[in-house]
């Protein structure tokens, strides 16, 4: 904490002492200002609700889609044969070049902003249930067989606890992934959003009111990275922090 306000102290006397104009770096009082005036006037309150949605929505479309996929495919020697290597060609695909075909199919609307996130927070997500699923130690698994469980049981007491790790962490990252993707579908086509903001921004050279929507949306990405920590410690109560992060 004490560093970060180095950083922007210095910020400040930089900007000040060279009189650097804030059309190329706003300073941070700057900054402060813009972000007073876009919440004063809801403008930034409104476009970070829109995004938020697009955010939270997307992630819970890619989290239930991976989960699933990735049950299927580490479960079903089939499934993956099948699905798994046309999901990793999707991948390779630029997604930046995928978005505005997306905006034809769904509209400017919120839904392409919806696919978008999913999209591009969906893959590291399934290759993390994929690895936490197939992570159970052989001799548990053995044991349940030899006390005749069956399949469904032994998937629920032993491979998906064993996988929850993974699982969080994949969710960590994609849940700001999602972030990520909400922005680039904003910045392709939108009618509203903190990217459609920073676009106005741009276009109306307010270099400290783009910096006030990039400080929000680096709030955001930090404040749902850490809700989604908080709920993995509350569901893996049983283990630690440095047993979970050993085990990601």
């Amino acid at each position: 904490m004490a560093f970060g306000f180095f950083l922007l102290g210095a910020w400040e006397l930089v900007c000040r002492g060279l009189a650097i104009s804030d059309l190329v770096v706003p300073a941070p009082t700057q900054v402060l200002v813009a972000l007073y005036q876009g919440f004063e006037t809801g403008q930034l309150w409104y476009a970070t609700l829109v995004t938020l949605k697009e955010v939270v929505l997307g992630f819970s479309l890619s989290a239930f889609a991976a989960l699933l996929l990735g049950t299927l495919i580490s479960q079903i020697r089939i499934v993956e044969v099948m699905i798994y290597p046309y999901i990793v060609a999707l991948q390779t695909l630029p997604k930046i070049a995928l978005a505005p075909m997306i905006l034809v199919w769904f509209g400017v609307g919120i839904e392409s902003k919806i696919f978008i996130a999913a999209m591009v927070s969906f893959f590291p997500m399934l290759v993390n249930n994929i690895v936490g699923f197939r992570s159970a130690p052989e001799e548990k698994i053995d044991l349940m067989r030899s006390l005749s469980a069956s399949k469904a049981k032994i998937f629920l007491i032993i491979k998906l606890p064993e996988a929850l790790p993974y699982i969080f962490a994949g969710l960590n990252i994609g849940i700001v992934l999602s972030v990520l993707g909400a922005i680039v579908g904003e910045f392709i086509g939108a009618k509203e959003g903190l990217g459609y903001q920073i676009l106005q921004m741009n276009y109306n050279l307010d270099t400290p009111g783009v910096f006030a929507a990039l400080v929000v949306l680096g709030i955001m990405g930090v404040g749902l990275n850490l809700l989604a920590q908080f709920a993995r410690r509350r569901v893996i109560f049983w283990r630690t922090d440095s047993q979970v992060e050993g085990s990601a």
